[in-house]
């Protein structure tokens, strides 16, 4: 509750100027209401359209035109500095208090949805009035000018850049303690939470809001700020749609690892550490950003061709009969065929389909050797055995990280990239990784303690397939 009482602390200077005896002029000064309804109002639409949902103004022509509603559309996560130009515009037009105030309304309606909604949307607002409060204050501590038309540019552009520093240190700080007391992150995350919303794109965010400020104090009035918002809003809306886009290939990806650990129950969870792992390999090779996001992809859905594999042989506790093994060990061909039509999985194909691949060209389907395996499947081949070897399965216990780290050692160079091994491992030496366990010691005691030792992989399936790209078998697990 820190965060909401912060907040309404920054409204007091809006109470009746005689109670506010000794408050700076600048901080309790007068109020133009109608600029801060048009700004919240602003605001409200703005935020809406990053979020790619119907703006106020829709819903308000639906409502008068007794229009049915649509179908609720889920929220996407919108971007830091999806409305900014609309708050910052306040922050230099307004007092401290009446920038806090436009901030909240659409917070206040238009949160997001689900479980605590209202707590939710109480933070979120005060979090936006106590960043817009701060950035305000800097602005006026700074001198900034009130008639930005006809001020002497660049030197008043000194406090617009502390404003903007005061609002995305604020935000970072706020996002950073929530979660250090929810999650237990270390202090730490508020420096990265601070740096994390600056950068270029609210500057440009920044130079909106100036431009909108500017204008709204000209000849034309609001009028001229709403054109200088026309591009911000077409910005907003396309970035919603390329947003709901990549939700969407998230929630095609996840329906499919859901069918296969609903069909081999032992592997729940397996999928998303897989991913997890390969992330972190790839952290360590400085994969780029749109490379690692298909990465996880590939390595969530690595196993996705086990659906066409019978259930039997998926939960057996006992040995497997050579025709059984090469049933199962033809998982990776069954993977492919079925994500082959996802244009958006690109390089995840590969990786799919030879993940069981060896260095030294003695694994499965395609017996691809060294360079040949293409570098997804390399890092999945990795994080595969490394996530196979911690966990408990219904044939072996899991192993202890160093344990599991050791094997990988043994068998780099042979049937792991020696790189890829030594990425996980530094990896590891700096985020946390915990072997999963059963629920209950029952279990654990019905699964036979045995050490690892990679036996020699049984021969490919008849019938190589082209090469797609290839990563190593993991380590003791078909």
């Amino acid at each position: 509750m820190a965060v909401p009482a912060a907040a309404v602390c920054c409204l007091v200077p809006l109470l009746p100027a005689g109670l506010l005896a000794g408050v700076p002029g600048w901080l309790g000064g007068p109020v133009d209401w109608p600029k801060v309804a048009l700004l919240a109002f602003l605001h409200g639409c703005w935020e809406s359209l990053a979020q790619g949902m119907p703006t106020p103004c829709l819903r308000l022509v639906r409502r008068v035109l007794r229009r049915p509603a649509p179908a609720e559309r889920v929220r996407i996560r919108s971007g830091a500095n999806a409305f900014f130009p609309v708050l910052f515009a306040g922050v230099l037009m307004l007092t401290p208090a009446a920038a806090a105030l436009v901030a909240v309304p659409a917070a206040l309606l238009g949160g997001p949805a689900g479980p605590r909604w209202r707590a939710r949307q109480l933070f979120n607002g005060s979090q936006l009035a106590l960043c817009a409060f701060a950035s305000s204050v800097a602005w006026h501590l700074l001198h900034g000018p009130q008639l930005l038309l006809g001020s002497r540019f660049p030197a008043a552009l000194l406090p617009g850049f502390a404003a903007v520093a005061a609002f995305c240190l604020v935000n970072g700080a706020v996002v950073g303690g929530m979660l250090m007391l929810t999650e237990g992150r270390r202090p730490g995350v508020l420096l990265r939470g601070a740096c994390s919303v600056c950068g270029l794109p609210v500057l440009v965010h920044a130079a909106g809001g100036l431009m909108v400020a500017v204008l709204w104090q000209g000849p034309y009035g609001a009028f001229a700020a709403l054109l200088a918002l026309l591009p911000l809003s077409i910005s907003a809306w396309v970035f919603a749609q390329g947003q709901r886009e990549q939700d969407a290939h998230q929630a095609t990806v996840q329906s499919l690892v859901q069918a296969v650990e609903i069909k081999d129950a032992y592997t729940r969870g397996h999928s998303e550490r897989v991913g997890r792992a390969s992330v972190l390999i790839a952290g360590q090779l400085g994969m780029e950003p749109g490379r690692l996001r298909t990465l996880r992809f590939a390595g969530v859905l690595h196993d996705v061709g086990k659906l066409g594999v019978a259930t039997e042989l998926l939960r057996r506790n006992g040995p497997l009969s050579e025709e059984e093994r090469r049933a199962v060990e033809i998982h990776p061909v069954y993977g492919y065929e079925l994500v082959r039509g996802i244009d958006f999985l690109g390089e995840a194909h590969a990786g799919i389909l030879h993940h069981h691949e060896r260095m030294d060209g003695r694994g499965y389907p395609s017996g691809l050797a060294g360079e040949q395996i293409p570098e997804f499947a390399r890092i999945i081949s990795v994080a595969d055995a490394f996530d196979s070897m911690t966990s408990t399965r219904s044939y072996r216990r899991g192993r202890p990280v160093a344990e599991a780290v050791a094997e990988l050692e043994r068998c780099s160079g042979s049937q792991f990239d020696p790189v890829m091994v030594r990425a996980l491992i530094d990896a590891l030496a700096v985020h946390d990784w915990q072997p999963v366990l059963p629920p209950s010691e029952d279990c654990i005691r019905a699964v036979p303690d045995i050490p690892l030792g990679v036996p020699e992989p049984a021969r490919a399936a008849p019938g190589r397939v082209p090469a797609q790209g290839g990563a190593a078998p993991m380590a003791g697990q078909p």
